[in-house]
Order: C-alpha cells, then sequence, then structure tokens
C-alpha cells in the first residue's frame, strides 16, 4: 500500500506502520485514523482491502505531513527568529528552547563538543 508517495511496511499492523512510515503521524495518530476509517488498528496492512485503503488514503489526504509539515515546522522557527523571541535565540544557537538545564544535559541539542573535566586537576604520572 502507498500513501503519499510511501510505501507502507506489509507486515506491520496498520496503527504501527501508519506511526513508522509517515513523518507526523505517531501511534496516538495512527490509532484515530483506523477509528475514524473503522478499522481494526491491528490488521495487517497486507490484509486491507482496497476500500478499506480508499478509506484510509481519503483521511490521511486532509491531514498536514511529512513536507508541507516539515515546512511549517521551519518557518515557525525562522519566524521565531525574525521577531528575536527567546525561543528563536534559543534556536539560533542550537540550545534548549523549552527551559532544560545546559550545565549537565542537553548534549543531543548541543552535540557532544564540550567534555566533563572531572576535578580539574591533572593527575600526576607514577615516574
Amino acid at each position: 500500500m502507498r500513501l503519499l508517495g510511501i510505501t507502507l511496511p506489509e507486515n506491520k499492523n496498520l496503527q504501527y506502520g501508519l506511526a513508522a512510515a509517515i513523518y507526523g503521524i505517531g501511534i496516538p495518530q495512527g490509532l484515530a485514523i483506523a477509528e475514524q476509517a473503522k478499522i481494526d488498528p491491528m490488521k495487517k496492512i497486507k490484509d486491507l482491502t482496497t476500500d478499506e485503503e480508499a478509506a484510509i488514503r481519503k483521511i490521511v489526504e486532509t491531514m498536514k505531513l511529512e513536507g508541507n509539515l516539515t515546512r511549517e515546522i521551519g518557518q515557525n522557527i525562522k519566524r521565531l527568529k525574525d521577531i528575536g523571541s527567546y525561543r528563536g535565540t534559543r534556536h539560533a544557537r542550537n540550545l534548549p528552547s523549552r527551559g532544560q538545564r545546559t550545565k549537565t544535559n542537553s548534549r543531543t541539542v548541543r552535540g557532544n563538543k564540550r567534555m566533563t573535566m572531572g576535578s580539574g586537576r591533572k593527575k600526576e604520572s607514577k615516574t
């Protein structure tokens, strides 16, 4: 089954297959789509009928997903940077923008360029 130009994994359940393959759909959203289309969310994607595929396709096409979603997120971040908000400056500096501490954590946002130093004293050689 193909949705939005993406081939969904055949052997996964509908709920998890949608979440794994399409950017912007998570597991709860996949469950909501299945319920809206009146399909069992634990049904395998390869077992779907053409009518069920059409119902899913109709629901998914109304949502903002993939490229449109990434473009909108990028525009929102650019807007925050342009107006000079605190969140915008945090995005510009590649720092956490939601109030997390940065002294010890935030390795994923900052990158692993800063190393922990220990006590700051150099160890003496044993010669």
